[in-house]
Parts: structure tokens; C-alpha cells; sequence
């Protein structure tokens, strides 16, 4: 069993480098454009299992790289960022110098944005993870960055704060796997 892992294309948000979580913004055109161009590594493959964040820009990347039968699982909504949402790494560390996302958390935000843990990530990741587990053959998960960095630690049986260590641009491919039964990292942040 394989795992494949799209992150969406490119958003403006995600351009600015603004904390975009549950905030719903489309893909820019070089988002659809790194979108389609995922669609030949889909159309190579087979999958049992596919798996796409709520997201519309999640949504809208699969359906640009030819998949049009998918599960919307709500477990891969992105890091919920709470009061960080929108805002830079830069912005945030003009008030708290030195700040990082996966070392120091998030604050709480409004009621559309209460923000999480790392861990609670973490917990969503595993969700998907014993999903995927449960089926035979391989899956294809679209959704997002930090989302994505934890589900991989947690494939690694890492703790999800590790996913600090796996950088993941827009539209790129990832593939998860085994190596003698072990988990393993078979890709990492492959552009199409």
C-alpha cells in the first residue's frame, strides 16, 4: 500500500506566506495550473481510497488533476490557526520575537476560528491514517501543508510536531509507503 499526498495549489494567501486555515480562499492561476499539472501522475495510478479536504481549494486542486469521484473527510481541515489566521510568521513575531508555529502554538481566535494544538492535529492525522490503513490498496489524500507534514510524522509514528522537519510547497506530490514493513518516506515535496 501506497499513500499519494497532494498539497493544493498555490492561494494568495498562501503567496503572502498568511496562516490560512479554515479560511476558504480559491487557488490563484498558478494554483490551477499546479493543479492540472498533477493530473498525469493521477491518471498513472490506481486508488481505493480518496480522500480530499473540505477546503474549496483542496476540492477544486483534485478535481483539476481528473479526480472526480472523492471523499470529502473533514478530518483534513487544515491546522486550525485561531487568531493567527490570515496573518504572517512575520507579523506575528513583531509581538512575540522568535515565534514558530510548531514550537510555540497558536493564540485563540473568534468563534469561526478557535484555533488547535499541534497535537490536535495530530489526532485528525491519525483518524485518516487508520482510514487509509483499513483499505486495501493505495490512497490518494489531497489537502494541505501543515495538515499534510503532520499526517506524514504520524505515518512515521513521529510525534506531530515533527512535521516541522518536512517542508511541503503548493501543488507538489509526496508518496508514503513501507520499506520491510516499516513506514516509511518513499517522496518528499516533488514537483510535478
Amino acid at each position: 500500500m501506497e499513500i499519494v499526498l497532494l498539497r493544493h495549489g498555490e492561494t494568495e494567501w498562501s503567496r503572502a506566506g498568511r496562516h490560512t486555515g479554515r479560511t476558504d480562499v480559491p487557488l490563484t492561476a498558478r494554483g490551477e495550473q499546479e493543479a492540472r499539472a498533477l493530473a498525469p501522475m493521477v491518471a498513472a495510478r490506481s486508488f481505493s481510497l480518496i480522500l480530499v479536504s473540505p477546503a474549496r481549494r483542496a476540492r477544486r486542486t483534485a478535481e483539476l488533476a481528473g479526480i472526480s469521484s472523492y471523499e470529502v473527510d473533514p478530518d483534513l481541515w487544515e491546522w486550525d490557526y485561531g487568531g493567527y489566521e490570515g496573518i504572517t510568521t512575520a507579523e506575528i513575531r513583531r509581538s512575540r520575537p522568535g515565534w514558530y508555529v510548531w514550537r510555540d502554538g497558536i493564540v485563540p481566535g473568534d468563534q469561526a476560528h478557535p484555533g488547535e494544538t499541534v497535537e490536535h492535529v495530530g489526532e485528525r492525522a491519525d483518524k485518516v491514517i487508520t482510514r487509509i490503513r483499513q483499505t486495501e490498496g493505495d490512497a490518494l489524500v489531497v489537502a494541505h501543508g501543515h495538515l499534510l507534514r503532520v499526517l506524514a510524522a504520524r505515518w512515521l509514528g513521529l510525534p506531530a510536531a515533527h512535521g516541522r522537519h518536512l517542508r511541503l510547497d503548493t501543488g507538489t506530490c509526496s508518496l508514503l509507503g513501507h520499506e520491510h514493513g516499516e513506514p516509511v518516506v518513499l517522496r518528499w515535496n516533488a514537483p510535478v
